[in-house]
């Protein structure tokens, strides 16, 4: 009873297991079929080259590369990492070959160090460490290619975000709010509202004249003389 519990347990495990790392086992299956093409272009073309046409180690390897190389671009792009969102078909195709020239100087490291430093020649040894740099390049293109050329789509979706964010930052002026019609209205005090004459227009204003306080003359006696007299 036990067992069977424990045998359940482990299924679910390896099952869950397997969804977690599900698209990378997937993309690494195909990635190593399309390396695999690369691989034998790049170990069987080098060593034609080289012991056959009698072109430099260094050279051989270099044409056999790139020729497995555009091999392995429209492999990877249109097959092995054909979910990913790339950065525009300019943008991978040059950092692709960027990538694969770094890949290339591995296999000229362990070439060099194979039959220069150790002093190893023959048509054994030049395979051997063709192979050891060609294994060491596949495994740094497959980490490159997914970090920096097929990357999921929601990360190229922050990385165009966060461009644009720093683009708008330097080259843009800083957004100024439009205020609202209704709230530049502001309401001025009775006590403040300027008095509109209402005297006629050019007239003098009776509101705005000084007021004089009337005057009355007394009327002279009837028995004055000079009352008559104008």
């Amino acid at each position: 009873m036990s067992g069977g519990l424990g045998a359940g347990q482990a299924s679910r495990s390896a099952a869950e297991l397997y969804q977690r790392f599900r698209q990378l086992i997937h993309e690494g299956a195909k990635f190593l079929i399309v390396g695999g093409i690369g691989f034998v272009v790049v170990l069987a073309g080098s060593d034609a080259l080289h012991f056959e046409l009698g072109l430099g180690k260094f050279t051989s390897v270099t044409i056999a590369t790139v020729v497995a190389t555009v091999i392995t671009f429209l492999g990877n792009r249109y097959w092995s990492f054909k979910d990913r969102q790339g950065a525009g078909a300019r943008s991978e195709t040059v950092l692709f070959f960027l990538l694969n020239g770094v890949g290339l100087l591995i296999q000229y490291a362990c070439i060099f160090v194979v039959t220069d430093v150790i002093g190893l020649s023959g048509r054994i040894w030049y395979t051997f460490a063709n192979f050891v740099g060609v294994g060491i390049g596949t495994l740094f293109r497959f980490w490159s290619y997914r970090k920096w050329i097929w990357v999921h789509p929601e990360v190229h979706l922050a990385r165009l975000r966060r461009g644009r964010h720093r683009k708008g930052r330097t080259a843009q002026a800083p957004h100024q709010p439009v205020p609202h019609p209704a709230a530049a209205y502001q309401p001025v005090p009775l006590a403040k509202r300027p008095v509109r004459p209402s005297g006629p227009p050019g007239g003098s204003n009776p509101l705005t004249q000084p007021m004089f306080a009337a005057t009355h003359t007394q009327a002279p006696p009837a028995d004055d003389p000079d009352r008559w007299i104008s």
